[in-house]
């Protein structure tokens, strides 16, 4: 995608509308699924960790999100009186204000391109141009040639007529979805049909699924590799520090979506083949660990490994009260929940959980690489952390016997999927594109759609 890129007000008010769902999810006193221990109004610092990649967007929609998730308290009933006898009021009518930690590693942002050279990862590129190189993508090069000429007009002062190809299917969409919500001139010949723009939507979804998974040259998910291992670590941490760390949410790029659901659903066409499309703003991935055990869950009674359970959850686009997540099935096992050490050994099978990991995944050898080349091999570092949350269960949605939910990790994307146990999507953005590069697989916004397309061309 192209610079400048930012959250719109109609972004705005869907990362917030999530951010109140999952509020009245996991951490209101009512709430359905309620986080075992978590603070329901203030906000407690130690419960909570919230990142997102350094771009302006990424953390807009992260700080939209966590506004919701703890909206603010005090105002005008909220004074402090000073030694002289001076009365401060709080500003802005009240605010509660959680810490954002940036992520500085790979593309996550909202100005980067697809491809993946914005991860570093030198394999993953390697995997990803490979696709070009296809029988599958020269099929759809060569049959859309037709297709792309026919909304040349409403794009031409962005594309040329060669830069209008399959090539650029994604950005080809999503500068005319973004036009068709934003600008009141959009396509006065009415060339874009419904028909047309389902077209170019599942275009797009199968240019973006060809970069981001492929079964036999699976390097170019890398970054689902990587948000595999930070769900692990960040569900362990809570298992291992006893539920202190409740609530972990992390914003990132569509991309890793795509990637993880291929790693880890290996039946993904015949259970799921929705999830092969471009994830739409705010969509959110959810995993929650929970235990069937009548023990409290405290930090001085926790329950067993073997009595803890995990399931995943995914909502494309804005969640809310009348449109919730659905569960789906890891590893082709066909069952919503999964013991924990199903869970961490099926994740275990691809993750990527460390620096000297991803090096030698990716075949980097020099920056930070270069430490754990043979001649300089030394401890390696851990990944950036993941998000969470730990909740008790309420009794709807999880069969009766549940007790509580120990740990619920939703991670938040706005385009470029990361890790989190909620994952959202972040808002529209608007992209100037007069200077529109013409490299392949480049992506710019997404729309919010009715729902993920197929991959009919």
């Amino acid at each position: 995608m192209t610079p400048p890129a930012n959250l719109t007000d109609l972004g705005y008010r869907e990362v917030y509308t999530s951010g109140q769902y999952y509020r009245n999810r996991y951490i209101a006193s009512d709430a359905a699924y309620r986080i075992d221990g978590v603070n329901a109004d203030l906000v407690k610092q130690s419960q909570i960790a919230v990142s997102a990649p350094a771009d302006t967007v990424l953390q807009n929609s992260a700080q939209g999100f966590i506004q919701a998730l703890y909206p603010p308290v005090g105002g005008s009933l909220d004074t402090q009186t000073l030694r002289n006898g001076t009365v401060v009021t709080s500003p802005m009518d009240g605010y509660q204000l959680i810490p954002i930690s940036l992520v500085t590693s790979g593309g996550g942002s909202e100005d980067n391109g697809w491809l993946q050279s914005a991860s570093g990862c030198a394999k993953a590129t390697i995997s990803s141009n490979n696709y070009f190189n296809s029988a599958e993508y020269m099929n759809y090069l060569n049959s859309t040639t037709d297709f792309y000429q026919t909304v040349l007009p409403v794009i031409n002062g962005s594309f040329s007529s060669s830069q209008d190809t399959f090539k650029n299917a994604y950005t080809i969409y999503d500068l005319i979805n973004v036009a068709s919500i934003h600008n009141s001139s959009f396509d006065p010949s009415d060339l874009i049909t419904p028909d047309v723009f389902h077209q170019l939507r599942t275009l797009a979804d199968a240019h973006e699924w060809g970069l981001a998974y492929n079964s036999t040259d699976n390097m170019r998910a890398i970054g689902g590799m990587v948000l595999g291992a930070q769900i692990v670590q960040f569900l362990n941490a809570t298992i291992t520090g006893a539920g202190k760390q409740k609530i972990a949410v992390q914003f990132g790029a569509y991309g890793d979506f795509a990637s993880f659901f291929g790693l880890a659903m290996p039946d993904l066409d015949a259970v799921a083949p929705e999830l092969k499309g471009v994830a739409d703003y705010a969509s959110a991935l959810t995993f929650e660990m929970f235990t069937n055990s009548s023990t409290a869950v405290t930090s001085a009674s926790y329950p067993a490994e073997d009595e803890i359970f995990v399931r995943m959850l995914f909502h494309n686009g804005t969640t809310s009260n009348i449109s919730e997540p659905e569960l789906y099935p890891l590893f082709g096992s066909g069952r919503d929940v999964l013991s924990w050490n199903e869970f961490t050994t099926g994740i275990g099978k691809f993750s990527v959980g460390t620096t000297k990991e991803w090096c030698g995944a990716c075949g980097n050898t020099t920056g930070t690489c270069a430490a754990y080349q043979p001649s300089n091999a030394g401890s390696s570092g851990s990944s950036s952390t993941t998000t969470a949350a730990s909740q008790r269960e309420s009794g709807n949605g999880l069969s009766p016997v549940v007790n509580g939910v120990i740990g619920a990790m939703v991670t938040l994307a706005v385009v470029l999927g990361l890790e989190a146990l909620v994952l959202l999507v972040g808002g529209y953005r608007v992209v100037s594109k007069k200077n529109l590069a013409a490299r392949a697989g480049e992506g710019v916004t997404r729309g919010d759609g009715n729902g993920v397309g197929g991959l009919k061309a």
